[in-house]
């Protein structure tokens, strides 16, 4: 049976936080790269003769090496037809290295083994800013399943990526510079803005709306020199409450102070009342699940000797109570449906 796993990681209460964790510069920015290519070396787990496109792909190499060979006559199965796709980061600049990922487009079985051949990486605007190549490791962490398994038809080229064009991004010669929040905020935005005009005793931040705020940078600083001191700068920050539910693992990552209003829930065999702080009472054959919670087993009453009852309060009670990971999720989901959870339900 899969476990539920709450992290009580995030928080309703203002907290300190600094202004890179929760915005960005507008225009500093990765950008995807992506390209098409062959894997070699492989034991006869490569595509089949059903992928024209990979022997047409082979018979191109070899004709570039003056070998003139025809598609027909290719037999090998120890070669793949790959997509390789990659991130560059801002500020690359050239030979700098990264990772890339290789996935196969035809029916090989397994890259394991395999090396990449020379490929070209080019951006959405079709020029080439980089180039692969290098030898496949299928094991790493980024390309396991659910299970211990990983997926042989995907791998990675750890610093397999060389830049070869640069994307250049003048910043220091900005006299004025947008920073995005990273989830919209009324009250983030002018927290940031007040935070910023505060230190430097003028009014240099603007908020636009509640994500966009508009820096002018001082007379006496670079803009190089501004930011870092704006992305160090702390505020007052209010995360949004959240919920996160992975349905295939049976994890749910909820905050701690997430309330439940009062509601009457029946799932399967499965009822629970919750019910408000003025009509609690203590049934017999109440079981402790902590300090502050208790569950009456006669008639699956949900309470708390103080405070509000919470998700995670909610969470552990049903484990208690003997439901499933696979219930506790229908639950939350039907809460948040019908109003008694104020915080936003995302399943992953």
């Amino acid at each position: 049976m899969l476990k539920v796993l709450i992290l009580l990681s995030l928080y309703m209460s203002l907290c300190a936080t600094k202004i890179i964790d929760i915005a960005n510069v507008v225009g500093v920015r990765d950008n995807q790269l992506i390209g098409y290519s062959l894997v070699v070396g492989l034991k006869k787990t490569g595509d089949g003769t059903t992928s024209k496109f990979t022997l047409q792909s082979i018979s191109n190499m070899l004709k570039a090496m003056n070998i003139d060979m025809r598609p027909v006559d290719i037999k090998s199965k120890n070669v793949a037809a790959v997509v390789v796709t990659a991130n560059l980061g801002a500020f690359s600049r050239q030979g700098d290295k990264f990772d890339i990922t290789v996935s196969s487009i035809g029916d090989a079985k397994s890259l394991e083994g395999g090396t990449l051949l020379m490929t070209p990486l080019k951006g959405v605007d079709g020029k080439i800013y980089a180039l692969g190549q290098g030898a496949l490791s299928i094991g790493g962490k980024n390309m396991r399943g659910s299970g211990s398994e990983s997926h042989p038809t995907a791998g990675v080229v750890y610093n397999g990526g060389v830049v070869e064009r640069e994307i250049v991004h003048d910043l220091y010669h900005q006299e004025e510079i947008t920073l995005s929040l990273k989830e919209s905020s009324f009250a983030n935005a002018i927290a940031i803005q007040n935070a910023i005009n505060d230190a430097y005793s003028t009014q240099i931040a603007v908020a636009l709306d509640p994500r966009t705020i508009r820096l002018k940078r001082p007379a006496n600083r670079s803009m190089i020199e501004f930011l870092a001191e704006i992305q160090a700068t702390d505020i007052n920050y209010k995360p949004k409450s959240k919920i996160v539910i992975n349905e295939r693992t049976g994890t749910i990552v909820s905050g701690v102070n997430i309330e439940v209003k009062p509601i009457i829930i029946t799932h399967g065999d499965i009822t629970i009342k919750i019910l408000s702080q003025d009509k609690l009472k203590n049934p017999d054959g109440s079981v402790k699940v902590d300090n502050d919670l208790v569950i009456g087993l006669n008639e699956n009453e949900l309470y708390t000797k103080k405070g509000t009852t919470t998700v995670a309060n909610i969470t552990r009670s049903l484990q208690k109570l003997g439901a499933s990971p696979k219930d506790i999720i229908s639950i939350l989901e039907a809460m948040k449906s019908s109003g008694a959870i104020a915080a936003d339900l995302e399943v992953i």
